[in-house]
């Protein structure tokens, strides 16, 4: 998984927003796209010598991952640790007066799985979280139905840089806050929405991105375990909100967030020229996707990996090379973080047989086909729509639009099919496969794919 250096992406950021969509933008982009880190690592099977390359498009990390304030873990000792700043955060409340070697406390509100997030800018507007101050969140909570207390907090993280504290609190029953903090042009905005919006080569934002993805994360793991699995009791949280116990004094039952792993894998015909995409129902229009699917117990990855192809398509898959893993904490709030663990997986047949209850429709596509299909004026334009669709949220004037209407091309025709973009993982999948032994738009020997390969 290859990585764009942040000086690549210098001259993007200052052109005019209409630019984007031009023609000779968008060929900069599919040039810049092939600019690969290349790293090699060769693989032989019975019939044929596959060889693969990795790319990533302007991405430091995967949309979600790269998280700026959960770098380490400090020591128990560390006034930023979770049992430290939870004892600073005892005092506080308890209104004791702040110490000056104490950490600032920023605090983000969550209203049904939505952070607070404020916009920035005019023509090209930029969202940001509403971070609140410890004394700022007390007083929009003082008469509202959420108590604040020690253990509403979820703790986030820190910067020690910056001598900073961050905490997460469930604001869902205060209904008189929509109305308070729209008034300073904040507004509790869908985390997908945010997703979209974000320019995935700002740093900061996709920084803000993977905050607000592990903020929502653990709120909506707090809010579905409520109570103990083995005796019924009520829970409380530990650790700052890190891990939750059972209050049952014969159970004390430990319980720590859930994970539910998801493998996504992009299958590969014998001939390394062709690649097996699917549609589903829930999908917007036109657009295709790898195949994907929940781990069950007992298996491996690679048994996942060919176990679901071959029961939402038909198709049998021998080797299985890991590529990289997304967290994904869009998803239902039964399941707060689903992990994205990603693979190509390589066929050994090729006839379909699509099962209709998982999927629309499964087809093999060309790879001249898929590469026509990463139109990145698309995701440019659904990326800035989406911005400026959160600026006028924040600001009141927000106007009922599907976001699925915002892929169209520059002439205003529609694309025959589109990928999902730089926020997913299945994006890189089909793009490192589609660029293969390409650098710098010149073609050049075939790299394999930097990964394990499996047959287990």
């Amino acid at each position: 998984f290859s990585l764009f250096k942040p000086n690549q992406l210098t001259n993007w950021k200052n052109r005019d927003m209409l630019f984007f969509l031009s023609s000779s933008f968008v060929s900069s982009l599919i040039s810049l796209s092939k600019t690969l880190s290349l790293q090699t690592l060769t693989l032989t099977r019975p019939h044929s010598h596959l060889l693969l390359s990795t790319m990533a498009i302007n991405l430091n990390s995967h949309a979600f991952a790269g998280n700026p304030i959960r770098s380490r873990t400090p020591k128990p000792s560390d006034p930023f640790s979770p049992n430290s700043a939870f004892q600073t955060l005892q005092t506080l409340l308890l209104g004791h007066a702040h110490e000056p070697s104490s950490p600032n406390f920023k605090v983000l509100p969550f209203r049904k799985g939505r952070p607070l997030a404020g916009s920035t800018g005019d023509s090209a507007p930029n969202w940001h979280l509403g971070w609140l101050s410890l004394g700022a969140c007390k007083l929009f909570l003082e008469n509202s139905e959420v108590h604040l207390s020690e253990e509403s907090l979820v703790y986030l993280g820190s910067k020690l840089e910056d001598d900073i504290v961050y905490w997460a609190i469930d604001v869902s029953d205060a209904n008189s806050l929509v109305n308070e903090l729209g008034s300073r042009q904040f507004c509790f905005v869908e985390l997908r929405t945010l997703m979209v919006a974000t320019d995935w080569g700002d740093a900061r934002a996709m920084g803000e991105l993977a905050v607000a993805g592990h903020a929502r994360a653990l709120l909506e793991w707090h809010n579905i375990s409520r109570f103990c699995g083995h005796c019924g009791e009520r829970t409380v949280p530990k650790e700052a909100g890190r891990r939750k116990q059972c209050s049952n004094e014969s159970c004390k039952k430990r319980i720590y967030p859930r994970v539910d792993p998801v493998v996504i894998m992009l299958v590969i015909d014998r001939e390394n020229d062709r690649a097996l995409l699917s549609k589903q129902s829930r999908f917007v229009p036109r657009m295709w996707s790898c195949l994907a699917g929940f781990i069950e117990p007992g298996e491996s990855l690679e048994e996942a990996v060919r176990r679901e192809t071959w029961e939402e398509t038909g198709i049998e898959v021998g080797e299985v090379v890991y590529h990289s893993s997304q967290p994904w904490p869009v998803g239902p709030n039964s399941m707060p973080c689903q992990l994205m663990v990603g693979f190509f997986a390589y066929a050994k047949s090729l006839e379909i047989n699509v099962d209709k209850e998982e999927l629309e429709d499964a087809q093999w596509h060309s790879r001249e086909d898929v590469k026509k299909a990463l139109t990145f004026a698309e995701y440019k334009k659904a990326q800035i729509t989406a911005a400026i669709k959160v600026d006028h949220m924040c600001k009141g004037v927000e106007k009922g639009q599907s976001l699925s209407a915002d892929f169209n091309v520059e002439s205003g025709e529609l694309a025959p099919m589109f990928i999902p973009g730089p926020f997913a993982i299945a994006h890189h999948l089909i793009s490192s496969w589609v660029y293969q032994g390409e650098v710098n738009g010149d073609e050049a020997q075939s790299k394999q794919l930097v990964g394990s390969i499996s047959n287990l």
